[in-house]
């Protein structure tokens, strides 16, 4: 299942954002997991269990080579390792413009994808996709375009 069709019933979410993104990803201490346990957690790296859930989510195939490298999380895959402290930040980054958009579109996920994909004036004329996992800065673009339409602000 789709983890964005979650949003099309905010009550079954969980209230916190550090939750919710815990959740997202398939942490198991999810519903206890508060924004410092979340703040240590993308420290120490991510499970490739939460690369899958991203994979599941936008598609294994429009991850790669964003995250990291087809040949790095193979390597991780296969060692079992967690992924390192900069490709854990890519992930969060990631999974918090998924987590807005999923409550902004309210788990459309048709809608969600062709926001996701298509080109945006706003972004320098690339895709929410391409500006949320180019860096943590282009996260934070994408989160503020997202907001200034939620207050309503034209976009």
């Amino acid at each position: 299942m789709n983890a964005l069709k979650a949003y099309a019933e905010p009550a079954s979410l969980p209230a916190t954002e550090p939750r919710r993104l815990a959740r997202f990803l398939g942490l198991r201490d999810a519903a206890h997991m508060d924004e410092v346990a979340f703040a240590r957690r993308v420290a120490e790296g991510l499970p490739m269990k939460s690369v899958a859930v991203l994979g599941e989510t936008v598609g294994r195939r429009r991850l790669e080579g964003r995250i990291a490298s087809e040949a790095t999380l193979h390597r991780h895959r296969k060692s079992g390792k967690s992924l390192s402290r900069a490709h854990s930040e890519r992930v969060y980054g990631l999974v918090r413009v998924l987590d807005a958009v999923g409550r902004a579109f309210h788990g459309d996920v048709p809608r969600i994808v062709d926001f996701l994909d298509r080109p945006h004036p706003l972004l320098g004329g690339e895709s929410p996709l391409d500006m949320a996992t180019s860096s943590s800065a282009g996260a934070d673009a994408v989160l503020n375009l997202v907001r200034r339409a939620e207050a309503g602000v034209a976009v």
